[in-house]
Parts: structure tokens; C-alpha cells; sequence
């Protein structure tokens, strides 16, 4: 029998540096760039980039204007890294931040899985980098969670050719949140700090964040190790088809250039299939655009009767993503998953309240058609 060698993964690291860092700075002092903040005597963003190279063979840096490339790009001379690849934040309808970040680095790489990495980690260890990759293997994501249902939400590894998929549809469907990425996937791998990764780093120094100045002199991990969430745990969450998210894709491109009646109908329909299926996250996500959509159909029409019924449809629809959100948030309570649990549940409240929002402003607008 010949037994077939698996082919060798080929591995990038791609590291978000394009954010304000607005806890970083100090009032009245001019503003100052955390990722080339000095530690130990060089620019966090250089310790990131010199731990990451022995474990990937690309590394892209994403930042979101070219001022900052160039500067990047002058630094890292300076420290003669040169096979670094720094790209600018593509450009999405109404959203930006880390989550065009992923996109635009998940787009620009070559390699079979990326890890995603914050610019400011400088104690990054290799050996968390390489168990990530491995932990990874037949998941769509691993990420790091504390014991306290924390997770790192920037700080993953993942197949790079869904996820960028995954992620790109986000973005289009204007959801900003890096966490949404994790929650959209297939199959997630929640690697424990404490029962795996401590092993690989003794002091969890992966973990310490840079993200006030004083930092600069704490150097501490901000680890909580005595929750109830100690050991790993791979679920199965469950994500749409590539030809599911393409038809997602035209959706949100639809909502975008205002034709609301098609993005409608898609989105209507894809709920409906993810609710089949108890994929909470998407039928959410679909049943919460879908209101969108109703309402903006319902302040745009003369005919009030019209006007009341893709409000009435709109409501329903807002009402459904805020059980199917409810939903996910039950699922990961019950996985001592708290930090999606906490984000599942504020997209529930958003869809309360959003509720009450289009529905007192269609109220004032249908009393106006009725008065003239």
C-alpha cells in the first residue's frame, strides 16, 4: 500500500496595525503610534515580526493608510526586515477597523492557514504560534480562551481560503466585529490558556497587551486562571456554503445600492435555510439585515398601507434575529463560552431596540402621510 505524505501547510502571520489606539494615548500630547512604541529597546512591531518569522514564511502587516505604510516600511529597513509585505485596508460600505484588517490580510496572503496577531503582543512565543497551526487542523479557527470564557478575538489561526470568504461577506453585510469571524465559522477550536498553551509558555507572556502607556512598564499578562473553562473544546458551529455566502455577498451589495426588494428576498430566504439548520449566528445576521431592508422599504413608500406592511414585516423579521441570537448566546452559555455568549446577546438587544427606533419612526411618518 503506498501511503501518500500529507503535503507540508504553508503558513503566514498577519498582523492588524492599523487601529487609533486611542487608549494609548495621552491628552493633550501629540498622538503616538502604539505599534513602533519602544519595548526593551525596539518597536513592538519588530518583537512581533523577529517571534513570528521562524514559524510562517509570509508575514503581512495591514494598515489603514500610506502614511503609515511608509513609515512602517522605513522602520523595518532600519531593523534590515525586508520580506514583509505591509498592505493598506481595502475599502468597505460604512465599516472599517480590524475586521477590514483580517479581510484585506486574509486576501492578500498566499499561504494554506494564517495566524492573525494584534501589534501589540510583543512577547508573542513561537512555540503558541506552532501549536495554533496545529491546533487548527480539521477546524476552520483556533483561538485562545482564558479560563473565565475570555477569549484573544485577534489572535487566531485559521484556514485561510473560507475564512477569507466568511469574513469578506461580514464586511459587505457591514458587521465590524473581528469576533463575528470566529462566530460565522464552521467549526471553532477554543484552545485553553491554561491546560495547552501554558505548557508552550510558561509565563503566558503570548498574552501581555500593550494598551495604555503605563503598560510599557507593567509587562503583565492579563490572565484569569480559575474559571470553570480549563480545558480545550472543538464545536461544531456551523457556517454557510461557498455558494451560500456568494449569494449573501450580492445580498448585501443589493442592500448597499438601495434595492431593497432583492436584497429581501435572498436574505429571507437564506434565513429560513440557516434557521432550518440551527445556525443561529447567520440566520441572525440574514433576519437582521432582512428588517433592515423592510423598514427602509417602508419609509420610502406613499402608499400607507404599504408603509404598514414591510413595517409590520420588518418587526418580525428584527423579532426573529433577536431569538436566533438569543440562541447562540444560550449555546455558548452552556460552553462557558462568556465572551461570544456577551456578544450574542448585545445583537439581541440591538434588535430590540432597533425595534422600537424604525417603529417610532415610521409612526411619525405615517401620521404625516395621513394628515396630508
Amino acid at each position: 500500500m503506498i501511503v501518500q505524505e500529507e503535503m507540508p501547510m504553508r503558513k503566514a502571520a498577519i498582523i492588524l496595525a492599523g487601529g487609533l489606539a486611542k487608549r494609548f494615548q495621552v491628552e493633550g500630547k501629540q498622538w503616538v503610534d502604539k505599534a513602533l512604541a519602544s519595548v526593551n529597546g525596539k518597536p513592538i512591531l519588530v518583537h512581533i515580526i523577529e517571534r513570528a518569522t521562524p514559524v510562517v514564511e509570509e508575514i503581512i502587516i495591514c494598515v489603514n493608510n500610506k502614511v503609515r505604510k511608509l513609515e512602517y516600511s522605513r522602520v523595518l529597513r532600519k531593523y534590515s526586515i525586508t520580506q514583509v509585505k505591509i498592505c493598506i485596508d481595502m475599502h468597505y460600505p460604512n465599516i472599517s477597523g480590524p475586521a477590514v484588517a483580517v479581510t484585506t490580510g486574509l486576501k492578500a496572503a498566499e499561504a494554506d492557514y494564517c495566524v492573525i496577531l494584534p501589534c501589540d503582543t510583543p512577547f508573542i512565543q513561537p512555540a503558541v504560534l506552532e501549536h495554533l497551526f496545529y491546533a487548527v487542523r480539521k477546524s476552520s479557527i483556533a483561538v485562545p480562551i482564558h479560563s473565565d470564557g475570555m477569549l484573544e478575538p485577534l489572535m487566531f489561526s485559521c484556514e485561510r481560503l473560507k475564512t477569507t470568504q466568511i469574513a469578506e461577506t461580514l464586511c459587505l453585510l457591514e458587521r465590524d466585529r473581528p469576533d463575528d469571524i470566529i462566530r460565522g465559522s464552521s467549526t471553532v477550536n477554543f484552545v485553553s490558556t491554561v491546560s495547552e498553551l501554558k505548557s508552550k509558555d510558561p509565563e503566558l507572556k503570548s498574552f501581555i497587551n500593550i494598551n495604555f502607556q503605563e503598560d510599557l512598564n507593567k509587562l503583565a499578562a492579563r490572565v484569569f486562571e480559575n474559571g470553570p473553562m480549563r480545558e480545550s473544546m472543538k464545536l461544531k458551529i456551523g457556517a454557510p456554503r461557498n455558494s451560500e455566502l456568494e449569494h449573501l455577498k450580492e445580498a448585501a451589495k443589493d442592500y448597499t445600492n438601495k434595492k431593497f426588494v432583492e436584497a429581501f428576498n435572498v436574505l429571507n430566504f437564506l434565513a429560513e435555510s440557516f434557521e432550518r439548520k440551527n445556525v443561529s449566528f447567520w440566520a441572525g445576521v440574514c433576519r437582521e439585515k432582512e428588517g433592515q431592508a423592510l423598514f427602509s422599504l417602508s419609509s420610502i413608500k406613499d402608499d400607507v398601507e404599504a408603509m404598514k406592511r414591510y413595517r409590520l414585516k420588518g418587526e418580525a423579521a428584527l423579532v426573529k434575529a433577536a431569538q436566533n441570537y438569543s440562541s447562540e448566546a444560550q449555546f455558548y452559555d452552556k460552553n462557558h463560552i462568556d465572551f461570544l455568549a456577551k456578544h450574542a446577546r448585545e445583537d439581541e438587544l440591538w434588535c430590540k431596540r432597533a425595534i422600537d427606533a424604525f417603529k417610532s419612526a415610521n409612526t411619525n411618518k405615517l401620521k404625516k402621510s395621513e394628515n396630508l
